[in-house]
């Protein structure tokens, strides 16, 4: 830990009205999210004015983008400063009524894929080293510098592949975890559905296919064991809940599952496949451009992990996911949109944001160049949408996919199918200079830059 993470976190922790103004904290790729008791004693400009923060995320927490790599080590600090002041606020009456004017203004809809977030955000260090794993692996055993059956590659695929075998185990326990149930019965729903043995089971004429719903049939099975098992403990002798609740819970959620969540997880899942295939079949590039450039407002609003489970069944029921490319190009519209600002600019403050956010944004983590550089600005927020635009008809019009999921940028193209890897590349490429132009011309003067004098 360094002395610049500490005097980063004091000076965060004091715009936020110091240790007792905090109820809880942790951090994602890329954010500290802290839920303050009193928002009103939380000064934001002043949070956004700390060299180090990259911005400042209002949802249900307070998300403060600090970039990757660094976050954790501030979160630590952060950590440390909090345990030693012992003021830690309990204060769960105003966490609640947070909570409760934050849903005034929310929709149904996005509450609904917050948790969904939460369910996979805690995931996602996981799912890019499998993916890379098993992406890298494939493309060396293609381009025959291994052989496909060698102990190696055999050795390298088991490493890499084994996360996606039992996935749903994990993505039971986070949302039984979420909707407020026990994480071990969530683990258990997702044994339900992925469990070999159910093949034996036979319904009305047919036999079970294991892992038939996915995801979206984990999902289903575990956030309904989660209500089951709230609601059998009001029931529930104390001395006998832990026998009673979750035999109760398990019992009626196995046969919910088998009976319901399998045959309509599956349902949904082909819904969600085959819409989104032959969307991009008939849409093409026009479809590609309004993915491509949609995709940075969801990332803004954090709901962008929502898709997710989506990627996951693309991948699931047809091999590959031909959305991620697509949506992979809001990151380079941004790139190629802050290299616009540099070139143009004079004010040394934005380009030393710049020149910070840059390399991360190449890798595929787009916030910080979102919160530090265009959205502040306004309109080259909007210019690197249609840059983002422009990339992801090219990714539509070749058709380019992924065997797996990870970050996006330059690591994307070892998780590519094989053979589309240039053309990847070629796309992000015209995502860069699509976004250049478009900010160079029409998206920035350097008067719009008052903020970083």
């Amino acid at each position: 830990m360094s002395e610049a993470d500490k005097v980063l976190a004091e000076k965060i922790l004091e715009q936020l009205g110091g240790a007792a103004n905090v109820i809880s904290y942790t951090n994602c790729m890329t954010r500290l999210r802290v839920t303050p008791a009193d928002r009103t004693k939380v000064n934001q400009n002043g949070i956004k004015k700390i060299d180090g923060v990259l911005g400042l995320v209002e949802e249900e927490t307070l998300q403060i983008i600090i970039g990757p790599g660094r976050v954790a080590r501030v979160t630590e600090e952060f950590g440390r400063l909090i345990d030693a002041s012992g003021e830690i606020s309990l204060d769960k009456k105003a966490a609640s009524k947070k909570a409760e004017l934050k849903q005034k203004n929310s929709t149904p809809f996005k509450l609904f894929l917050r948790k969904i977030s939460s369910i996979f955000i805690p995931l996602i260090p996981a799912l890019v080293a499998s993916g890379l794993i098993t992406g890298i692996t494939k493309a060396i055993v293609q381009a025959g510098w291994l052989a496909g059956d060698s102990q190696i590659a055999t050795i390298l695929s088991v490493i890499g592949g084994g996360l996606f075998g039992y996935l749903g185990i994990l993505v039971g326990l986070n949302a039984a975890k979420e909707f407020g149930g026990s994480p071990a019965l969530g683990a258990l729903a997702g044994i339900l559905i992925l469990n070999p043995a159910s093949a034996t089971i036979t319904l009305f004429g047919e036999e079970l296919l294991p892992g038939r719903g996915g995801l979206i049939g984990v999902l289903l099975a575990a956030i309904f064991i989660a209500l089951v098992e709230r609601r059998v403990r009001r029931f529930v002798p104390q001395s006998l809940d832990i026998i009673v609740t979750p035999t109760i819970a398990l019992l009626i959620t196995g046969i919910i599952t088998y009976l319901v969540f399998m045959p309509l997880g599956g349902f949904i899942s082909d819904v969600i496949t085959k819409g989104l295939t032959s969307i991009l079949d008939f849409g093409g590039v026009v479809a590609g451009f309004i993915l491509g450039a949609t995709f940075l407002p969801l990332v803004v609003t954090g709901l962008h992990q929502g898709l997710t489970p989506i990627h996951l069944e693309l991948i699931n029921s047809i091999g590959d996911d031909p959305l991620l490319p697509i949506l992979a190009m809001g990151g380079a519209g941004q790139v190629g949109a802050a290299f616009a600002i540099y070139f143009k600019t004079k004010k040394k403050r934005l380009k030393r944001a710049i020149g910070g956010a840059l390399p991360s944004g190449m890798l595929g983590i787009g916030e910080p160049l979102i919160f530090g550089v265009t959205l502040p600005l306004g309109r080259p927020f909007i210019t690197a949408c249609l840059g983002a635009g422009v990339g992801g008809a090219f990714q539509a019009a070749f058709n380019i996919a992924t065997v797996a999921i990870g970050v996006s940028g330059l690591p994307l193209a070892f998780i590519v199918n094989a053979g589309e890897v240039l053309l990847y590349l070629a796309g992000l490429l015209i995502a860069y200079a699509a976004g250049f132009i478009f900010t160079y011309l029409f998206g920035f003067k350097d008067e719009m830059a008052g903020e970083f004098e």
